[in-house]
């Protein structure tokens, strides 16, 4: 789950941001009346509403600062245009006028959780198994098998099965992936083909998919199919490299 942020002097658009993420998106969200008070808990944020108004310049330091550390989209509002080069200096994601329009704040609200969605995908998974650290890029997974209180990576290299539990690698892999099955969890990116009751994927294998998730498959697999990253073209060119990479564990343990 995403987790975002509001710092804002006032308390009455500290609570109507809230209350707008909150109706827009299924997110954590956390309100503060300055960027100390924000980070005193010592958590990581996804996305940031900053206020910036006069006397509070010093909040453009530690956002700076934030979005560095943190990979955090931030997001200024203000009562004029008198920021919009800080903004731009800290590479803002975007920049509101108040008052705030509401359509206009889900808009941008949407596309910053999408950004960070799309980001989010693209990581690798670092996992551990076998007394080994292994990165996984999550693009060279054809699907994923519950076995026991174990999961199978199947991967163009191989499988690789370790401990884990199905609901949070679903959560981890990202919505490049459904959950067609109680046992399976595929690769919308290596569907060759489906019907009810199977999946028959790229590599020539042929997965269960649950009777009542046919329609939901397909309205997923749909979506996949028009999403912006389709330009990439495909995951599975011949010329990749094997599903995984092995690292020895270390024993210590635009504005519109």
């Amino acid at each position: 789950m995403l987790q975002v942020a509001v710092c804002a002097g006032e308390a009455a658009l500290r609570e109507q941001l809230k209350g707008l993420i909150l109706r827009t998106q299924e997110c954590g969200v956390r309100v503060a009346a300055d960027m100390r008070g924000l980070l005193s808990g010592g958590e990581q944020f996804d996305i940031l509403f900053l206020e910036i108004e006069e006397g509070m310049r010093d909040q453009i330091g530690i956002a700076a600062e934030i979005r560095q550390d943190m990979d955090t989209l931030v997001i200024f509002i203000s009562s004029g245009q008198d920021y919009v080069f800080d903004a731009f200096n800290v590479q803002a994601f975007h920049y509101l006028l108040k008052p705030v329009d509401e359509e206009r704040f889900a808009d941008v609200l949407c596309r910053a959780v999408h950004e960070k969605m799309t980001q989010k995908e693209k990581e690798p998974l670092l996992i551990r198994a076998k007394g080994s650290f292994y990165r996984v890029e999550k693009k060279n997974i054809f699907y994923v098998e519950n076995v026991a209180r174990k999961v199978v990576l199947h991967m163009k290299g191989g499988e690789l099965a370790y401990y884990a539990r199905m609901k949070e690698v679903e959560e981890e892999l990202g919505s490049c992936f459904f959950r067609c099955h109680r046992g399976y969890l595929v690769n919308l990116g290596a569907v060759r083909s489906y019907g009810m009751g199977r999946i028959l994927l790229k590599n020539g294998e042929t997965i269960l998919m649950a009777k009542q998730k046919y329609s939901e498959f397909a309205a997923a697999y749909a979506g996949f199919l028009h999403a912006d990253y389709r330009h990439t073209g495909s995951h599975y060119a011949e010329n990749q490299h094997d599903g995984f990479q092995r690292e020895q564990i270390l024993e210590s343990g635009e504005w519109v």
